[in-house]
């Protein structure tokens, strides 16, 4: 079996302290070996000149916001490792799944078979032979439908959905899918930021941030929770560059020093790349003790109430509840607060004066706020804190939840939600002459559960890689094996290709960078980023393969396969996607004129009623709400884990195995943790451990990882995903929102035997 090459900067040791700001001349070196890596220099460099702009392709990475068109060079290290990826000149053909077994497969890495390249036509399950062989397209969707009409309901289907699906797509999706007469429609919005959509949509009547990048440019404080921008969101960085640079305070709370939030060199600006500098990014840098942040929230409101600068007229006029949260704040003593928080009363302060300090503020936060048990109450938290100060509906001043795929919140508006509103179902069936299912269907861990217990026979994937994606590894791969049939639609082999059903099929799709041909000429689709802009986006190469299809292509052709007396035109709408864009204006709330608005360079913004101070509510006023602390404790031995990204990896797609920023190199099976805890503990750094998740349903245990001292909370430890996945139970999930909490994972260290 030929070996992928060997990781980027492998000549370094494997662990070693890296002192540079983040970006700068290593990010640029970071992307030119990723485009060496998958021979296309001269391609993708051209490629990556049509990356964010108005008549070129979004980039398949982050959600971040672009500055289109005011911007050449707007893409980031990661997003050219992305692009180089897509844009490879690797393939994955017959001969491959020929040469190799499923059984040999699932013995390699996630690194080697992300490396074998692009997908080149639609392949099915051979069980005696234990291989994917070809498939023919009319083939391959016959099959599915069979399989879907041939169940006793259609609730035994399921229907998954990633981020990087685009909004024509995911429209045709989900109305697919309703048509069929299910709404089990889970997708990766359940294990991200489904806390955040919960709790701000109770709170302030919408789900989304009310932020746009002018806000950034405008703000007097941002604070960012729970988020590396560094590596998950760099050209994030540019913003918080350039927002320190003019003097906005940069509070950052992390559990671990993170480089990109501390130092910053852009590497689109020549002053810095030549002369050396960089920026300092953070004003004031915290470590809380993981979990710690719903306490350093209510620490902050408290300050703010207990210093008298509340916003007496805008509470009055815009919010409800504000007495009884006050009235538990003040009952809420320091001494609780630092213990829950693992600040001391000092620091607590000091962060809430650059609070009170600034007439104009945005708070920032990613997963690391998302996935716990209390991430809605945390959120809720931060958006008490906002509202104290009426830090929403005035420039520079909002909440922002920053999402992580280029359009998993387009998704979610276009309707992938396993809980549709009555009033979205309404202005479906009227549009499309069907009566939709109205009970709701399964989130993701829902369908795990459904898979596992046998309520669930069939799924079908559009993009993701459910299998390493999901938490409780083994009980996911047991419930995906179960199934009479799994389907992927994919651009790259993955883990889930190999953990399949009885039958399985890959069926190979265009990427963002590339030509969508139809019958009525090239075309685009759209996205919408992190902060609501809405905007087209341009494919430019040519397909990998003359066999695959576009997404909504293969929705369409599924649809027409499996839903014979359906009234929609599946095959007509896709000969030219202005016709489902013309349909999803009928549909979707702020798509009116879609086709036109859309052709402005740089798209259109989805209008968010927070901006305006309106609060579409059960009350029609924005919510204080209370919520009490976790009542931390010491556990003995018991630490908390976190789980996260390396630096070469995007969700589960790993690039490569180093961790520049952290001083990894050529490894992954490494945890991190404390001086403190080391001594405490008995082990040193460098020392090999197995780590086993302490449940009330026994223990979960992966072994073989490598001790790293870093500068993290004592009590603490962080480890990559999705290694560390399996010590997440499926019951381990944010209340409310079941979001799973693999932020915060009770474990216990060994020594490994090995």
């Amino acid at each position: 079996m030929p070996a992928a090459r060997p990781p980027l900067m492998s000549e370094k040791k494997p662990i070693e302290a890296y002192e540079k700001p983040a970006g700068g001349w290593d990010a640029l070196k970071s992307s030119w070996h990723a485009l060496r890596e998958q021979d296309v220099v001269m391609k993708g460099a051209g490629t990556l000149l049509r990356a964010n702009q108005p008549r070129g392709f979004d980039c398949p990475g982050c959600a971040w916001p672009d500055r289109n068109p005011h911007s050449t060079f707007e893409f980031c290290e990661n997003g050219v490792k992305a692009v180089a990826n897509e844009a490879t000149s690797k393939r994955v053909t017959r001969a491959f799944f020929e040469e190799h077994s499923v059984a040999a497969l699932s013995t390699q890495d996630d690194h080697f078979l992300e490396a074998q390249g692009r997908l080149t036509e639609p392949m099915a399950y051979d069980a005696t032979s234990d291989r994917y062989r070809p498939i023919g397209w009319d083939e391959a969707f016959s099959a599915i439908a069979d399989a879907l009409n041939g169940l006793a309901s259609p609730d035994e289907a399921i229907f998954y959905t990633s981020g990087r699906t685009s909004n024509e797509a995911a429209f045709l999706y989900q109305l697919f899918v309703r048509e069929y007469g299910t709404n089990n429609l889970p997708d990766c919005s359940n294990m991200c930021h489904e806390a955040s959509g919960v709790a701000l949509t109770e709170q302030l009547g919408s789900g989304k941030g009310s932020v746009t990048l002018e806000d950034f440019e405008q703000a007097q404080a941002i604070f960012i929770f729970g988020q590396n921008p560094g590596t998950n969101h760099p050209r994030m960085l540019g913003e918080l560059r350039n927002a320190a640079r003019r003097g906005c305070r940069i509070v950052a709370f992390n559990p671990l020093r993170e480089r990109g939030l501390e130092r910053f060199a852009d590497p689109q600006s020549p002053a810095e790349m030549l002369g050396g500098g960089s920026t300092r990014i953070a004003s004031e840098y915290y470590q809380p003790r993981i979990g710690g942040d719903l306490a350093v929230a209510t620490a902050m409101c408290k300050a703010v109430v207990e210093s008298g600068t509340v916003d007496h007229a805008f509470i009055a006029r815009y919010t409800h509840g504000f007495e009884a949260f006050e009235h538990t704040l003040r009952a809420t003593p320091w001494e609780a607060l630092e213990r829950d928080s693992g600040l001391d009363r000092a620091q607590l302060e000091q962060a809430s004066r650059t609070y009170i300090a600034s007439d104009a503020t945005i708070v920032c936060w990613g997963m690391g706020i998302t996935q716990h048990a209390r991430s809605v109450a945390t959120i809720q938290m931060l958006a008490n804190l906002l509202l104290l100060r009426g830090n929403i509906g005035k420039p520079g001043a909002g909440p922002c939840p920053v999402r992580g795929h280029s359009n998993v919140q387009g998704d979610r508006t276009m309707g992938i939600y396993e809980q549709p509103s009555p009033a979205f179902l309404d202005r479906l069936s009227a549009a499309f002459d069907f009566a939709p299912p109205r009970e709701h269907g399964y989130d993701t861990i829902g369908a795990i559960e459904a898979m596992h217990d046998g309520r669930g026979k069939v799924f079908f994937a559009m993009g993701g890689n459910f299998a390493a994606a999901t938490p409780d590894t083994a009980r996911v791969h047991e419930a995906l094996r179960r199934c009479e049939l799994t389907v992927h639609v994919s651009t790259k082999l993955n883990r889930s290709h190999l953990v399949h059903g009885k039958r399985a099929l890959i069926l190979p799709c265009l990427g963002r960078t590339e030509i969508d041909l139809q019958a009525g000429g090239p075309q685009a689709v759209t996205v919408e980023d992190s902060m609501s802009m809405v905007h087209l986006s341009s494919g430019m190469n040519p397909p990998a393969s003359e066999h695959l299809l576009s997404e909504p292509a293969i929705v369409a052709r599924l649809a027409a396969a499996t839903l014979t007396r359906s009234h929609t035109p599946w095959l007509w709408l896709v000969e030219d996607y202005d016709r489902i864009r013309e349909r999803i204006a009928q549909v979707i709330d702020g798509f009116a004129d879609f086709n036109t608005r859309v052709r402005v360079p740089g798209g259109f913004h989805l209008r968010h009623p927070g901006r305006e101070r309106e609060f579409p509510t059960a009350s029609g006023k924005a919510g204080f709400f209370v919520h009490a602390l976790d009542g931390h404790r010491a556990d003995g031995d018991v630490l908390r884990l976190m789980t996260m990204r390396s630096h070469d990896q995007y969700n589960t797609t790993v690039y490569g195995l180093d961790d520049r920023y952290r001083g990894v190199h050529g490894l992954r099976r490494v945890c991190f943790i404390s001086p403190h805890d080391l001594q405490r503990l008995g082990f040193h750094d460098g020392d090999i451990v197995d780590i086993s998740s302490v449940w009330s349903d026994g223990e979960r245990t992966v072994e073989g990882f490598r001790l790293v001292e870093y500068d993290i909370p004592p009590g603490c430890l962080a480890s990559y995903f999705p290694e560390t996945n399996p010590l997440v139970p499926l019951d381990h999930h944010a209340e409310r929102a079941r979001t799973p909490a693999s932020k915060s994972i009770p474990v216990r260290l060994r020594r490994s035997a090995s």
